[in-house]
């Protein structure tokens, strides 16, 4: 059973190619991208039963990803938030947990990992 992701990346290359790694690896539907805060705080306030995983980058064109962190906090029990960012520090991990964040990836070095996450949120829908 795929799961409904919804993705806040701005760059288009890295957004084009996490849709398809979503799609093939993770057997999840990306069901809509933001490049910015305020469009993915925009859909996510419009969307708030639409999603069951939302992939935050926290560099944006415009603003960044804890913003989108904080707008997720009232989300529902099974809907997740991860982090997903090259910029991986213990600094900007345990604020990340803070804000809510489900989990934490690096862009360069845990793809894996976020690979078995997305396996586990699938077959804990099953």
């Amino acid at each position: 059973m795929t799961f409904k992701a919804y993705l806040v990346e701005d760059s288009a290359l890295i957004r084009e190619n996490l849709v398809g790694f979503l799609q093939d690896v993770a057997d999840a539907d990306v069901v809509a991208c933001a490049s910015s805060e305020e469009e993915a705080v925009h859909w996510l306030d419009h969307h708030r039963n639409d999603w069951d995983l939302t992939i935050v980058d926290l560099f944006l064109e415009r603003g960044n990803g804890l913003g989108v962190l904080r707008a997720c906090r009232n989300r529902a029990a099974k809907q997740k938030v991860v982090v997903l960012s090259n910029y991986a520090t213990s600094d900007m991990r345990r604020r990340s947990a803070q804000l809510g964040a489900d989990a934490f990836f690096d862009k360069s070095a845990e793809l894996d990992q976020l690979v078995a996450y997305c396996e586990t949120l699938r077959h804990a829908r099953d």
